[in-house]
């Protein structure tokens, strides 16, 4: 008996220390996590306590100045490239090193070896789709300029010194959380970052659903219910605007459409996600007769921030913006003499072609007439506690083939056909990098001319302003040389006509200089008129935005960085302004009960404004969510036939002008529905919806509280988001905030002599959620205002708030 308690003694604590020191689940290693020494306790950071003053590094050349300010922003004065770039890797990695691997983890198809099998589709669908490859393509173009090849490399080397002084106590949270350790950084990560967000911006994909509905719908019904060009529009290049140039011959399309297979999932209302602003206006409409220009890219919001606040000084360089973390150099951002910013071009990059296989080993595809071998890449995917798993990916000329099988309930695959290769801007070598080098160090318009050159994907619209009183905005990006429509559809991938056939001359992109009317301005909207001659999408995202910003800019005059502040925040709906006139009248009152009498008067005399405590923003944004539900589901909600609903632009001009389309009626029940019954029935859904979530109708219908804008964590990890946002905006307004998606980076800058830069971003610098600067500027965010950037001209200008100081010298 003594033998068997004495057993007991020994076997408990060793059974309990391998339950506290192994990871079950979600659950970290609580021991380790617990640890005092090294565990969650170790990452409370007071305001000055995360940073060294003095570091010996080996990499630098020689001594370089970091302040960092009162937001923890780090300002860089180095003495050459190479040191500036290897301190930005240093103090990027300093703040953002989980978040910087999560990301290049989650593009390389590498979440499994942290999270286990349940990452796999999404690992293998990262694969597929070619995220590494088209990273290994941009590493060739980034190392072949000596310039980007020095910037990568110094990056890389600055980060991985950061990485060697790491610690178990020192490790960031979400590494004790999912108990791993960080590997060293390499230069194909931070393409892979840049991949990552071409992918995010450019990888929407239409043509699956369109095949399909001119399948079942034909060719006249595409034409009327998905038109080439918008009902409504005001394009980013104002209307009328001249080209001067002799354009290349547009290739001739071929004289049929592929075919295609489809695969069970459900129809797609056209969800507006990704977006962004951009203006520029000219010194005659400000009160300093200098330009200024404002940009707020909307992205996917998240804890840690998308961007990283930066200053770089070195000779022939002194630029503040914000970086991704995880590449080197300033994307949005300003210097002494010239300021730029971007927004999403949503060019049509991205095309499938059915490939005919000669058999199942799928080694042969016919194509030109005649088999053509294909490759294959074998993708190795380590998987936490599992084996790892070879998932053998085809290649053919176009690209790769992304499934031969669609895996079950994976969304993320919606848009994609079987048997299909992907043809994709981004597996194209390139370097983006050169760009923003270029852009940072730019004193003038053609420097910005110049810099854009270099540019491939995504593509964006770069909005531009000098001190020199010159602005312009360029729709910029490497863009196939197309027939018209082509991509619109599924091609076939056994012509040679099908194929790109060479490139849109960059001096021919989409551009304007110094307009007549003093600015120039992006919301994603169609880039130009009818009169372009190259065919760059079909379709860009809904006009309202940008309708709104010219409307404003146009009555605009002595505007100072306050009025286009505020601005930036203006939750005035165009798409109200078109479709209330119409659908109100509508309504027939004597069936309505008292929540929805009184929701109507409150909808009547709404401003058609998204503020915070409007009732009636809340009601009208459900009702025509409905509406548009009620027109389109019966016809386009097909099983085993994906497809998407039309436009919100063709539904608004069906509403207007066609009221008693064919369109109107429900096909699936006996009577014939009108526009009045959709209208009524959209607007008793909406009322009940709301009153059942809600209650009886009151403040607690107000559009912040139903809008639920918050900012979560980066891997949804519980506690590390930010409380619920009452804020206002919407997606069709200026200030294009919904749930978890918004203005990721609000920026002015006011050009002159002396650039002034004004700036915040919701989030903060560090990624610690133990540091008082991982959220501390989402309230400034949220409530609408910007903090004074100190662009600072040496490491102890005293027009900056610094609070502490870090000197790296040479080991």
């Amino acid at each position: 008996m003594n033998k068997i308690k004495a057993l007991v003694c020994v076997i408990i604590p060793i059974l309990l220390a391998y339950a506290l020191n192994t990871k079950f689940g979600n659950t970290p290693p609580l021991l380790k996590f617990l640890n005092p020494f090294t565990g969650f306790w170790q990452n409370a950071e007071g305001k000055t306590t995360a940073i060294k003053t003095n570091l010996a590094l080996k990499g630098t050349l020689q001594n370089v100045d970091i302040a960092f300010d009162d937001r923890m922003i780090p300002h860089i004065f180095a003495k050459n490239d190479h040191d500036v770039y290897y301190a930005q890797g240093y103090v990027t990695a300093m703040h953002r090193l989980w978040q910087m691997d999560f990301q290049t983890r989650y593009a390389a198809g590498r979440l499994s070896e942290v999270v286990g099998k349940k990452a796999i589709e999404l690992d293998r669908y990262q694969r597929r789709m070619g995220m590494v490859y088209g990273a290994e393509k941009s590493m060739e173009g980034m190392m072949a300029d000596p310039k980007s090849k020095e910037m990568v490399l110094a990056y890389t080397a600055g980060i991985n010194a950061y990485i060697h002084s790491l610690n178990s106590a020192s490790l960031p949270l979400e590494y004790k959380i999912l108990d791993f350790k960080p590997e060293d950084w390499t230069p194909l990560k931070c393409a892979l970052l840049l991949k990552q967000m071409s992918a995010v911006l450019a990888m929407g994909s239409d043509e699956f659903y369109m095949t399909n509905i001119r399948k079942k719908f034909g060719t006249d019904v595409v034409k009327d219910l998905f038109p080439d060009y918008p009902f409504k529009e005001d394009p980013i290049i104002p209307v009328g605007t001249k080209w001067d140039f002799k354009p290349l011959p547009i290739p001739a399309p071929p004289a049929a459409f592929g075919e295609m297979n489809t695969a069970n999932i459900k129809t797609q209302e056209k969800i507006e996600g990704i977006g962004s602003n951009n203006w520029a206006i000219s010194g005659a409409k400000t009160l300093s007769g200098s330009p200024i220009l404002a940009n707020d890219p909307h992205l996917d919001l998240t804890l840690p921030s998308i961007w990283y606040q930066i200053q770089l000084h070195a000779p022939g360089l002194n630029a503040y913006g914000v970086s991704l973390p995880g590449a080197p150099g300033i994307i949005i951002g300003f210097n002494q003499n010239i300021a730029w910013g971007v927004t999403n071009v949503a060019a049509d990059v991205l095309d499938f072609y059915q490939i005919k296989f000669k058999d199942n080993s799928h080694k042969s595809y016919w194509y030109n007439n005649k088999w053509n071998n294909t490759s294959t890449r074998l993708e190795k995917i380590k998987i936490l506690g599992e084996k790892t798993e070879v998932d053998t990916v085809f290649y053919t000329h176009h690209g790769p083939v992304v499934y031969l099988q669609k895996p079950k309930d994976f969304s993320k695959a919606a848009n994609v056909p079987i048997g299909n290769a992907l043809r994709w801007i981004a597996h194209e070598k390139s370097n983006e990098l050169r760009t923003f080098y270029l852009l940072n160090r730019g004193k003038n318009y053609n420097d910005y001319r110049n810099a854009l050159t270099y540019y491939t994907a995504p593509a964006q619209n770069f909005a531009f302003a000098s001190a020199d009183n010159d602005i312009s905005i360029t729709a910029n990006g490497k863009f196939p040389l197309k027939w018209k429509d082509q991509g619109k559809f599924i091609l076939d991938g056994t012509d040679p006509k099908n194929d790109w056939q060479g490139w849109i001359p960059a001096s021919q992109n989409p551009t304007v200089k110094n307009p007549p009317r003093n600015f120039v301005s992006s919301a994603n909207q169609s880039s130009t008129d009818q009169t372009y001659p190259y065919y760059i999408n079909w379709e860009f995202s809904p006009y309202e935005r940008g309708k709104r910003i010219n409307d404003r800019l146009s009555a605009m005059t002595k505007a100072t960085a306050d009025s286009i502040r505020l601005m930036q925040t203006d939750s005035y709906s165009i798409f109200a302004q078109n479709i209330l006139p119409y659908i109100l009248p509508k309504i027939s009152q004597l069936d309505l009960n008292a929540t929805q009498k009184e929701a109507f008067r409150i909808t009547s005399e709404w401003n058609k404004y998204y503020g915070p405590q409007s009732v009636g923003a809340s009601v009208f944004d459900l009702w025509t969510k409905r509406i548009m539900f009620n027109i389109w589901n019966d016809e386009f909600t097909v099983d085993d036939v994906p497809m998407r609903f039309p436009s919100r632009d063709r539904t608004v001009q069906l509403i207007q002008k066609d009221p008693n389309s064919k369109w109107f009626d429900n096909i699936n029940t006996p009577a014939k529905e009108t526009l009045e019954d959709a209208v009524n029935e959209a607007f008793k859904y909406a009322c009940d919806s709301l009153e059942r979530k809600y209650g009886a109708i009151s403040m607690d219908w107000a559009w912040a509280n139903v809008k639920h804008t918050n900012v979560p964590h980066l891997a949804k990890i519980p506690g590390f988001g930010s409380k619920v946002l009452l804020t206002g905006g919407g997606k069709m307004t200026i200030n294009a905030l919904s749930e978890t998606n918004g203005p990721s980076w609000r920026m002015v800058i006011e050009l002159g002599k002396k650039p002034k830069g004004h700036g915040v971003f919701p989030g903060g610098q560090s990624g610690n959620p133990g540091s008082p600067f991982y959220d501390n500027m989402i309230d400034t965010w949220a409530s609408g205002k910007l903090y004074d950037l100190y662009f600072m001209q040496s490491p102890n200008d005293p027009a900056a708030k610094i609070i502490t100081q870090l000197k790296i010298t040479k080991k």
